[in-house]
């Protein structure tokens, strides 16, 4: 079972508390203030989410490339939870809007949307972007209730965070890209489906690891 009826899967005193809290060494954390911890987590992780972006590869007459951008936003949000990982995420959306830190080294506001003669024009991979913003905060939702550390909890919660991406990402792109709803779904999902399973798999036992050895190491904590 994914998780009891309520989503807890953790003692009270327990939840809220994500695999990003134990990234800090106790030693270096014990001289920065908490407020300084998560900064340097949210910068950390829209770096990531950064760097992965321009591991990509285009597919033949596609306007969406396939990246690593997927995969970080799923570990960033699950690591450092709701509020870092949307946090993080909307750090890294914004560096893009002067930075080329989006997919194939592209950059500013117009690569999600921007005002054109004919009204709003929609960048055609900016609808992922979007959905990155959501799916981020809600898998860290689900890693602060303790989805993430058993490996069907943590398939559950990656999964539910790929389906928001595309639940934004296709229709965005069929609007911006003047496609069919069924274009859509074989260009901005279909071709995605097998390399974003193998990100799940990756993610899904990522964190049910991490935390075990977090509890092999019992006295740092």
């Amino acid at each position: 079972m994914l998780a009891t009826p309520s989503l807890n899967r953790l003692p009270a005193a327990e939840r809220g508390i994500t695999i990003g809290d134990f990234l800090v060494p106790i030693r270096v954390g014990e001289r920065m203030s908490a407020r300084l911890r998560h900064i340097a987590l949210v910068c950390v992780g829209a770096a990531f989410i950064a760097l992965t972006a321009n591991v990509t590869v285009w597919l033949h007459n596609n306007p969406v490339p396939m990246t690593g951008q997927t995969l970080a936003v799923l570990l960033v949000g699950g690591a450092l939870g709701l509020r870092r990982g949307a946090l993080s995420v909307a750090l890294y959306l914004a560096l893009g809007f002067w930075l080329p830190v989006y997919a194939g080294h592209a950059h500013g506001l117009a690569t999600i949307a921007a005002l054109g003669h004919g009204g709003l024009v929609l960048g055609a991979p900016g609808g992922y972007l979007v959905g990155f913003l959501l799916a981020a905060p809600i898998v860290g939702k689900l890693a602060e209730l303790g989805w993430d550390r058993h490996i069907p909890g943590a398939v559950g919660a990656m999964v539910i965070g790929e389906v928001v991406i595309y639940a934004v990402g296709v229709p965005w792109l069929a609007v911006a890209a003047h496609f069919s709803p069924e274009l859509a779904i074989q260009k901005g999902l279909l071709p995605f489906v097998l390399g974003d399973a193998l990100k799940l798999a990756i993610a899904a036992v990522l964190f049910p690891s991490a935390w075990w050895l977090v509890g092999r190491r019992a006295d740092d904590r």
